[in-house]
């Protein structure tokens, strides 16, 4: 673990060190990923009807189209576009690659309770109580499905509290950006999509932690409730969840080059 986090402890306070968008003069939200959840033969969690991957792609591809339809001068990266199995390694890295601006991760909910309903947007913390450890586990067992998933993530358990400890090392470091996003993105859900929105929370998860810029993954939904899942299902509730997403993201990127 400690080769995994002391390279990218070091890494990331370089990145730190030059970024500071409050006072780069002519700053620009430039560059987007846009990483739909799962995929391949990872499908992530499930409802009676469909599954997490196929979900997470279809707003996903709306929100790249409302993107570039909009923004000509913003630049979407998907880190899939079919049903493919991108590992949860990669995901990061390619948004690090493309000196992305944001990185945005779409993913549906799950939870025993066919009562619980709602959207929630996660930001990279160590807050881990609960059900947000829950959700850290859910969305991090993935690297379970990889090949050499011991070697490649150094000894990392997603299902072991004790593993999230060296998380803290780097969650401070675009959380104020990616808290405003996320709230941004609840805040359009609540009161423009007419969606439950259940907040804004932190949580562990992998994804997050490994992207050099402010990030989020956003929960769209449970397909445990069988009104949501069909909602979710629907093609044009899609393109209101991919609106509201883009609605979000359009002010946080006017918020943010407006202090140039």
């Amino acid at each position: 673990m400690r080769n995994i986090v002391i390279p990218f402890a070091i890494s990331l306070l370089l990145v730190l060190s030059s970024f500071n968008t409050t006072g780069v003069v002519g700053y620009k939200v430039r560059k987007v990923v846009i990483d739909p959840g799962h995929g391949g033969r990872d499908p992530g969690t499930h409802g009676s009807m469909s599954k997490e991957k196929d979900v997470a792609l279809a707003i996903a591809l709306e929100l790249s189209r409302i993107i570039k339809d909009n923004m000509p001068d913003v630049q979407v990266h998907m880190t899939r576009d079919d049903d493919s199995f991108p590992s949860l390694e990669s995901r990061p890295q390619l948004a690090n690659k493309v000196d992305a601006d944001l990185f945005i991760s779409l993913h549906a909910n799950w939870v025993s309770n066919p009562n619980i309903y709602g959207t929630e947007t996660y930001v990279m913390g160590v807050q881990n109580a609960g059900r947000n450890f829950e959700v850290a586990k859910r969305e991090n067992s993935v690297i379970l499905l990889e090949d050499n998933y011991e070697e490649k993530y150094d000894g990392f358990d997603p299902t072991s509290p004790e593993s999230y400890i060296l998380f803290s090392l780097t969650q401070s470091a675009f959380q104020e950006r990616s808290i405003r996003l996320a709230s941004l993105i609840e805040d359009q859900f609540k009161n423009r999509v007419g969606r439950r929105s259940r907040g804004v929370k932190q949580s562990s998860l992998w994804v997050l932690w490994n992207s050099a810029m402010p990030s989020v993954l956003v929960e769209v939904g449970y397909l445990s409730n069988a009104k949501e899942e069909k909602d979710l299902n629907d093609p044009l509730n899609q393109v209101y969840i991919a609106s509201g997403i883009f609605r979000a993201f359009r002010d946080y990127k006017q918020e943010l080059e407006s202090m140039n």
